[in-house]
Protein backbone atom coordinates (compact mmCIF):
# COMPACT_ATOMS: atom_id res chain seq x y z
CA UNK A 1 0.00 0.00 0.00
CA UNK A 2 1.17 3.53 -0.73
CA UNK A 3 2.34 5.84 2.03
CA UNK A 4 -0.51 7.56 3.90
CA UNK A 5 -1.37 11.11 2.88
CA UNK A 6 -2.20 11.92 6.52
CA UNK A 7 -0.79 10.28 9.63
CA UNK A 8 -1.86 11.15 13.18
CA UNK A 9 0.11 9.73 16.09
CA UNK A 10 -0.65 10.11 19.79
CA UNK A 11 -2.70 13.31 19.40
CA UNK A 12 -3.49 14.96 22.73
CA UNK A 13 -5.44 18.19 23.26
CA UNK A 14 -5.58 19.86 26.67
CA UNK A 15 -7.72 22.63 28.16
CA UNK A 16 -6.90 24.26 31.52
CA UNK A 17 -9.51 23.89 34.26
CA UNK A 18 -10.41 26.17 37.15
CA UNK A 19 -8.56 23.85 39.54
CA UNK A 20 -5.29 24.41 37.69
CA UNK A 21 -5.31 20.95 36.15
CA UNK A 22 -6.00 20.04 32.52
CA UNK A 23 -8.93 18.36 30.81
CA UNK A 24 -7.92 16.21 27.84
CA UNK A 25 -10.94 15.68 25.56
CA UNK A 26 -8.60 14.11 22.97
CA UNK A 27 -6.10 11.82 24.63
CA UNK A 28 -3.84 9.67 22.49
CA UNK A 29 -5.62 9.43 19.12
CA UNK A 30 -3.78 7.71 16.25
CA UNK A 31 -4.91 6.89 12.71
CA UNK A 32 -3.75 7.02 9.10
CA UNK A 33 -5.57 8.11 5.95
CA UNK A 34 -4.67 7.07 2.40
CA UNK A 35 -5.43 8.91 -0.81
CA UNK A 36 -8.72 7.87 -2.40
CA UNK A 37 -10.22 6.35 0.75
CA UNK A 38 -12.84 7.43 3.27
CA UNK A 39 -12.20 6.94 6.97
CA UNK A 40 -15.25 7.46 9.19
CA UNK A 41 -14.64 8.71 12.72
CA UNK A 42 -17.76 7.85 14.70
CA UNK A 43 -18.98 8.19 18.26
CA UNK A 44 -21.41 10.05 20.49
CA UNK A 45 -21.35 13.81 20.94
CA UNK A 46 -18.62 14.75 23.38
CA UNK A 47 -16.20 11.98 22.36
CA UNK A 48 -13.68 14.41 20.81
CA UNK A 49 -14.34 13.89 17.09
CA UNK A 50 -14.63 17.55 16.07
CA UNK A 51 -11.67 18.62 18.19
CA UNK A 52 -9.60 15.93 16.50
CA UNK A 53 -10.51 17.34 13.09
CA UNK A 54 -9.74 20.93 14.16
CA UNK A 55 -6.33 19.82 15.40
CA UNK A 56 -5.43 18.62 11.89
CA UNK A 57 -5.57 22.28 10.81
CA UNK A 58 -4.21 23.57 14.12
CA UNK A 59 -7.52 25.32 14.78
CA UNK A 60 -8.02 24.16 18.38
CA UNK A 61 -9.76 27.10 20.10
CA UNK A 62 -7.91 28.91 22.88
CA UNK A 63 -7.14 28.28 25.68
CA UNK A 64 -6.86 24.72 24.39
CA UNK A 65 -3.57 23.45 23.04
CA UNK A 66 -2.13 20.50 21.19
CA UNK A 67 0.28 18.91 23.63
CA UNK A 68 3.96 18.19 22.90
CA UNK A 69 4.54 14.70 21.54
CA UNK A 70 1.51 14.85 19.25
CA UNK A 71 2.44 14.01 15.67
CA UNK A 72 0.50 15.30 12.64
CA UNK A 73 2.09 14.43 9.29
CA UNK A 74 0.72 15.51 5.92
CA UNK A 75 2.54 13.93 2.99
CA UNK A 76 5.60 13.51 5.19
CA UNK A 77 5.57 17.08 6.55
CA UNK A 78 5.14 17.66 10.27
CA UNK A 79 2.20 20.06 10.61
CA UNK A 80 3.19 20.80 14.21
CA UNK A 81 6.54 22.16 13.03
CA UNK A 82 5.16 24.62 10.45
CA UNK A 83 5.32 28.37 10.98
CA UNK A 84 2.29 30.61 10.41
CA UNK A 85 2.98 31.24 6.71
CA UNK A 86 3.65 27.57 5.95
CA UNK A 87 0.51 26.59 7.83
CA UNK A 88 -1.62 29.07 5.86
CA UNK A 89 -0.29 27.55 2.64
CA UNK A 90 -1.59 24.11 3.68
CA UNK A 91 -4.76 25.12 5.52
CA UNK A 92 -7.63 25.36 3.07
CA UNK A 93 -5.45 24.46 0.09
CA UNK A 94 -4.01 20.99 0.78
CA UNK A 95 -6.27 20.12 3.71
CA UNK A 96 -9.80 21.52 3.50
CA UNK A 97 -12.75 21.23 5.85
CA UNK A 98 -16.52 21.23 5.47
CA UNK A 99 -17.79 22.50 8.80
CA UNK A 100 -20.83 21.23 10.65
CA UNK A 101 -23.09 24.27 10.40
CA UNK A 102 -22.92 26.14 7.07
CA UNK A 103 -25.13 28.99 8.31
CA UNK A 104 -22.57 29.93 10.96
CA UNK A 105 -19.56 29.09 8.75
CA UNK A 106 -20.61 31.22 5.77
CA UNK A 107 -20.35 34.99 6.13
CA UNK A 108 -23.93 36.37 5.91
CA UNK A 109 -22.87 39.73 4.40
CA UNK A 110 -21.07 38.26 1.37
CA UNK A 111 -22.54 36.33 -1.53
CA UNK A 112 -21.74 32.67 -2.01
CA UNK A 113 -19.69 33.46 -5.07
CA UNK A 114 -17.65 36.15 -3.32
CA UNK A 115 -16.68 33.68 -0.59
CA UNK A 116 -15.61 30.99 -3.06
CA UNK A 117 -13.67 33.55 -5.12
CA UNK A 118 -11.92 34.81 -1.97
CA UNK A 119 -10.84 31.25 -1.17
CA UNK A 120 -9.38 30.77 -4.65
CA UNK A 121 -7.53 34.09 -4.69
CA UNK A 122 -6.13 33.52 -1.19
CA UNK A 123 -4.09 30.59 -2.48
CA UNK A 124 -3.69 31.17 -6.21
CA UNK A 125 -2.83 34.21 -8.32
CA UNK A 126 -5.89 34.37 -10.56
CA UNK A 127 -7.90 37.31 -11.83
CA UNK A 128 -11.33 37.91 -10.36
CA UNK A 129 -12.96 36.87 -13.64
CA UNK A 130 -11.00 33.59 -13.80
CA UNK A 131 -11.79 32.89 -10.14
CA UNK A 132 -15.50 33.59 -10.78
CA UNK A 133 -15.50 31.19 -13.73
CA UNK A 134 -13.95 28.52 -11.49
CA UNK A 135 -16.53 29.25 -8.80
CA UNK A 136 -19.34 28.71 -11.31
CA UNK A 137 -17.78 25.40 -12.34
CA UNK A 138 -17.53 24.31 -8.70
CA UNK A 139 -21.17 25.17 -8.04
CA UNK A 140 -22.15 23.02 -11.03
CA UNK A 141 -19.88 20.22 -9.80
CA UNK A 142 -21.58 20.07 -6.39
CA UNK A 143 -25.03 19.95 -7.97
CA UNK A 144 -26.38 23.47 -7.48
CA UNK A 145 -29.04 24.26 -10.06
CA UNK A 146 -28.84 27.56 -11.96
CA UNK A 147 -25.35 28.44 -10.65
CA UNK A 148 -25.33 31.73 -12.60
CA UNK A 149 -28.14 32.91 -10.29
CA UNK A 150 -26.95 31.27 -7.07
CA UNK A 151 -23.41 32.64 -7.27
CA UNK A 152 -24.72 36.14 -6.48
CA UNK A 153 -27.08 35.08 -3.69
CA UNK A 154 -26.45 35.46 0.03
CA UNK A 155 -26.50 32.48 2.40
CA UNK A 156 -29.89 33.41 3.86
CA UNK A 157 -31.41 33.16 0.36
CA UNK A 158 -30.46 29.50 0.10
CA UNK A 159 -31.78 26.31 1.63
CA UNK A 160 -29.71 24.27 4.07
CA UNK A 161 -28.77 21.79 1.36
CA UNK A 162 -27.61 24.57 -0.97
CA UNK A 163 -25.53 26.17 1.77
CA UNK A 164 -23.86 22.84 2.46
CA UNK A 165 -23.10 22.49 -1.25
CA UNK A 166 -21.52 25.96 -1.22
CA UNK A 167 -19.35 24.86 1.72
CA UNK A 168 -18.22 21.80 -0.25
CA UNK A 169 -17.47 24.00 -3.29
CA UNK A 170 -15.35 26.31 -1.11
CA UNK A 171 -13.49 23.35 0.34
CA UNK A 172 -12.74 21.97 -3.13
CA UNK A 173 -11.81 25.34 -4.67
CA UNK A 174 -8.05 24.78 -4.35
CA UNK A 175 -8.11 21.03 -5.14
CA UNK A 176 -7.02 19.72 -1.71
CA UNK A 177 -5.61 16.26 -1.11
CA UNK A 178 -7.52 15.77 2.16
CA UNK A 179 -11.14 16.74 2.81
CA UNK A 180 -12.47 16.75 6.37
CA UNK A 181 -16.26 16.54 6.49
CA UNK A 182 -17.52 17.27 10.00
CA UNK A 183 -21.12 16.07 10.30
CA UNK A 184 -21.83 17.29 6.74
CA UNK A 185 -25.50 16.22 6.84
CA UNK A 186 -26.53 17.69 10.20
CA UNK A 187 -30.05 19.21 10.19
CA UNK A 188 -30.71 18.16 6.59
CA UNK A 189 -33.64 15.99 5.57
CA UNK A 190 -32.96 12.41 4.49
CA UNK A 191 -33.17 13.07 0.75
CA UNK A 192 -30.71 15.98 0.90
CA UNK A 193 -28.42 13.95 3.18
CA UNK A 194 -28.18 11.27 0.51
CA UNK A 195 -27.45 13.86 -2.17
CA UNK A 196 -24.65 15.47 -0.14
CA UNK A 197 -23.05 12.10 0.59
CA UNK A 198 -23.29 11.06 -3.05
CA UNK A 199 -21.50 14.29 -4.02
CA UNK A 200 -18.67 13.50 -1.59
CA UNK A 201 -18.41 9.93 -2.93
CA UNK A 202 -18.30 11.10 -6.53
CA UNK A 203 -15.72 13.79 -5.86
CA UNK A 204 -13.55 11.34 -3.96
CA UNK A 205 -13.55 8.99 -6.95
CA UNK A 206 -12.98 11.71 -9.54
CA UNK A 207 -10.35 13.69 -7.64
CA UNK A 208 -8.71 10.92 -5.60
CA UNK A 209 -9.50 12.72 -2.35
CA UNK A 210 -8.72 11.31 1.04
CA UNK A 211 -11.89 11.92 3.08
CA UNK A 212 -12.18 12.00 6.88
CA UNK A 213 -15.93 11.70 7.54
CA UNK A 214 -16.93 12.65 11.07
CA UNK A 215 -20.37 11.51 12.17
CA UNK A 216 -22.42 10.02 14.96
CA UNK A 217 -24.75 8.34 12.45
CA UNK A 218 -23.66 4.77 11.73
CA UNK A 219 -26.41 4.54 9.13
CA UNK A 220 -24.48 6.77 6.70
CA UNK A 221 -21.20 4.98 7.37
CA UNK A 222 -22.18 1.52 6.13
CA UNK A 223 -22.17 2.34 2.42
CA UNK A 224 -19.83 5.33 2.40
CA UNK A 225 -16.63 4.52 4.30
CA UNK A 226 -13.76 2.14 3.61
CA UNK A 227 -12.69 2.01 7.26
CA UNK A 228 -14.27 3.04 10.56
CA UNK A 229 -12.60 4.30 13.72
CA UNK A 230 -14.89 4.29 16.76
CA UNK A 231 -14.07 7.03 19.25
CA UNK A 232 -15.06 7.16 22.91
CA UNK A 233 -13.92 9.51 25.68
CA UNK A 234 -11.05 10.99 23.72
CA UNK A 235 -9.66 7.72 22.37
CA UNK A 236 -10.19 5.35 19.47
CA UNK A 237 -11.50 2.13 21.00
CA UNK A 238 -11.97 0.07 17.81
CA UNK A 239 -10.84 0.37 14.20
CA UNK A 240 -11.61 -1.95 11.30
CA UNK A 241 -12.78 -2.10 7.73
CA UNK A 242 -16.41 -1.08 7.44
CA UNK A 243 -17.51 -4.60 6.51
CA UNK A 244 -15.65 -6.16 9.45
CA UNK A 245 -16.99 -3.61 11.91
CA UNK A 246 -20.62 -4.18 10.91
CA UNK A 247 -20.32 -7.97 10.64
CA UNK A 248 -18.18 -8.54 13.74
CA UNK A 249 -18.25 -5.54 16.11
CA UNK A 250 -16.04 -6.48 19.05
CA UNK A 251 -15.84 -3.58 21.49
CA UNK A 252 -18.88 -3.33 23.80
CA UNK A 253 -19.20 0.36 22.90
CA UNK A 254 -19.31 -0.41 19.17
CA UNK A 255 -21.87 -3.13 19.82
CA UNK A 256 -23.94 -0.66 21.84
CA UNK A 257 -23.86 1.92 19.04
CA UNK A 258 -25.04 -0.64 16.50
CA UNK A 259 -27.79 -1.95 18.79
CA UNK A 260 -29.16 1.57 19.18
CA UNK A 261 -29.65 2.02 15.41
CA UNK A 262 -33.10 1.14 13.96
CA UNK A 263 -33.06 -1.73 11.44
CA UNK A 264 -35.21 -1.94 8.32
CA UNK A 265 -34.72 -5.67 7.79
CA UNK A 266 -34.87 -8.77 9.97
CA UNK A 267 -37.04 -9.40 13.02
CA UNK A 268 -38.55 -6.48 14.89
CA UNK A 269 -36.33 -5.61 17.84
CA UNK A 270 -36.46 -2.97 20.54
CA UNK A 271 -33.69 -0.40 20.45
CA UNK A 272 -31.12 -0.76 23.21
CA UNK A 273 -29.74 2.65 24.18
CA UNK A 274 -26.38 2.77 25.94
CA UNK A 275 -27.03 3.75 29.57
CA UNK A 276 -25.40 6.87 30.96
CA UNK A 277 -23.45 9.58 29.15
CA UNK A 278 -19.91 10.30 28.01
CA UNK A 279 -17.89 11.30 31.13
CA UNK A 280 -16.42 14.75 31.78
CA UNK A 281 -12.95 15.10 30.16
CA UNK A 282 -11.68 16.66 33.39
CA UNK A 283 -12.68 13.52 35.29
CA UNK A 284 -12.07 10.51 33.09
CA UNK A 285 -12.78 7.26 34.98
CA UNK A 286 -9.84 5.15 36.11
CA UNK A 287 -9.11 2.06 34.04
CA UNK A 288 -11.20 1.63 30.91
CA UNK A 289 -13.16 4.82 30.33
CA UNK A 290 -16.21 2.91 29.14
CA UNK A 291 -16.45 0.65 32.19
CA UNK A 292 -19.18 2.67 34.03
CA UNK A 293 -21.52 2.05 31.06
CA UNK A 294 -20.25 -1.34 29.90
CA UNK A 295 -22.51 -4.44 30.20
CA UNK A 296 -19.44 -6.71 30.11
CA UNK A 297 -17.35 -4.91 32.73
CA UNK A 298 -14.81 -6.96 34.71
CA UNK A 299 -12.83 -6.06 37.84
CA UNK A 300 -9.76 -5.50 35.71
CA UNK A 301 -11.60 -2.88 33.64
CA UNK A 302 -12.06 -0.62 36.67
CA UNK A 303 -8.36 -0.59 37.55
CA UNK A 304 -6.29 -1.00 34.37
CA UNK A 305 -6.34 0.99 31.16
CA UNK A 306 -6.58 -1.46 28.22
CA UNK A 307 -3.95 -1.33 25.51
CA UNK A 308 -4.70 -1.47 21.79
CA UNK A 309 -4.53 -5.05 20.51
CA UNK A 310 -4.93 -6.59 17.06
CA UNK A 311 -7.85 -8.99 16.64
CA UNK A 312 -7.04 -9.60 12.98
CA UNK A 313 -5.28 -7.88 10.13
CA UNK A 314 -6.53 -4.29 10.13
CA UNK A 315 -8.89 -4.85 13.08
CA UNK A 316 -7.78 -3.35 16.40
CA UNK A 317 -9.53 -2.88 19.73
CA UNK A 318 -8.67 -1.27 23.06
CA UNK A 319 -10.50 -3.59 25.46
CA UNK A 320 -9.50 -6.35 27.85
CA UNK A 321 -11.89 -8.63 26.00
CA UNK A 322 -9.38 -8.52 23.13
CA UNK A 323 -7.01 -10.69 25.15
CA UNK A 324 -9.75 -13.23 25.71
CA UNK A 325 -10.56 -13.19 21.98
CA UNK A 326 -6.89 -13.65 21.10
CA UNK A 327 -6.65 -16.66 23.41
Amino acid sequence: MTAPVLEVRDLRIAFPTRTGDFARPVDGVSFILHRGETLALVGESGCGKTLTSLALLRLVPAPGRIEPGSRLDFEGRDIMGLDADELRAIRGKDIAMVFQDPMSSLNPVFTAGAQIIETIKAHESESTKAARDRALGLLREVGISDPELRIDQYPHEMSGGMRQRVMIAMALATEPGVLIADEPTTALDVTVQAQILEILDRLREIRGLAVLLITHDLGIVANRADRVAVMYAGRIVEEASTRTLFEAPSHPYTQGLLESVPRLTGPVQSLKPIPGTVPDPARWPAGCRFHPRCPKVMARCRAEDPSRLALADGHHMACWLAEETAR
